[in-house]
């Protein structure tokens, strides 16, 4: 799927954002801010928990930079740039919805301490957009008579 006007501003906000927070986690010099980024996924996802705190930070940064590179990237593909922007907020959504204290009680409204984390869906519906339109973008192609 080629490349659409519409899809800059998505990609280059989301991109920057994510860029720009890997960038910060990989400068981090702190142990504090990595034990508390470690216990925070830790929390949610348990089979982090053996992962070195630091380990885990740093890979996680190098991971949001090249996902951040891959949206800011245009000669990417929105749709594996989508899919892969999908999968990532989908682990920050879990996490959301794993985190004790992080909703208000029985619903899925995010509490006070829950709001930070919890806007990361638009990450999860801007990276399911993309895919959609790779999806349908192709199935209109693969149609005789449609462009």
């Amino acid at each position: 799927m080629r490349f659409q006007v519409w899809h800059a501003p998505l990609r280059l906000a989301t991109g920057a954002f994510i860029l720009n927070s890997g960038i910060n986690k990989w400068k981090s010099g702190d142990d504090e801010v990595h034990k508390n980024i470690h216990s925070m996924a830790a929390n949610a996802y348990p089979q982090l928990e053996p992962v070195d705190a630091k380990m885990f930070t740093k890979s996680l940064a190098g991971a949001e930079m090249a996902l951040g590179t891959a949206l800011l990237t245009p000669f990417i593909s929105p749709g594996l740039a989508g899919a892969a922007l999908t999968a990532f907020s989908g682990g920050l959504v879990g996490m959301y919805l794993r985190t004790p204290g992080m909703r208000e009680n029985g619903t899925i409204r995010p509490s006070q301490n829950g709001t930070a984390v919890a806007k990361d869906v638009w990450m999860l519906g801007i990276g399911t957009a993309l895919v959609l339109d790779a999806i349908t973008s192709r199935a209109k192609r693969l149609i005789p008579g449609k462009k």
